[in-house]
């Protein structure tokens, strides 16, 4: 059974994106690949019709990995959301207790996380730590490197 995501309208339609790239564009590329590879001659010595199939079974993976994704993806209607803890879509802007740094994140599924953007994963040691949690609670989250505390100091959509 798989485990259902949730995403922003956006989110959602850029998995529907990729995996149209993916089945329309990728595959006959790389069917057209293999066959060419293939009219090369000696299959057991082809070094290219190996690497095409191999870039093959990867690509299908893929699709397949990408396909059971999007079955189970659910869109989050964000205006039902309580405002007052931290929940998937959350913006929050936290201050690392250690050093007094302060970060801004969006709590997003793991096929949306682009931590250069401000976005994290709900399922990231972080997202799991801060979920649930309402402005002015510290947060002790367990990294690799020890205990890292988290003052939530701001929840907004």
């Amino acid at each position: 059974m798989s485990e259902v995501s949730y995403y922003t309208a956006e989110g959602l339609r850029n998995l529907k994106l990729e995996l149209e790239q993916l089945e329309s564009v990728e595959r006959p590329r790389v069917s057209n690949d293999i066959a060419e590879a293939r009219d090369k001659g000696d299959l057991s010595e082809n070094a290219e019709y190996h690497a095409a199939k191999e870039e093959q079974s990867y690509l299908e993976l893929k699709i397949a990995k990408l396909k059971q994704v999007v079955s189970s993806a659910r869109i989050v209607d964000e205006t039902l959301l309580d405002n007052s803890k931290i929940l998937i879509h959350s913006k929050v802007k936290i201050k690392n207790k250690a050093n007094n740094a302060e970060f801004t994140y969006t709590l997003v599924a793991d096929s949306e996380t682009d931590i250069k953007n401000g976005k994290l994963s709900v399922n990231s040691p972080i997202g799991k730590g801060l979920l649930g949690k309402e402005i002015g609670d510290v947060a002790e989250i367990k990294v690799p490197s020890g205990v890292m505390k988290f003052e939530v100091i701001d929840i907004s959509r």
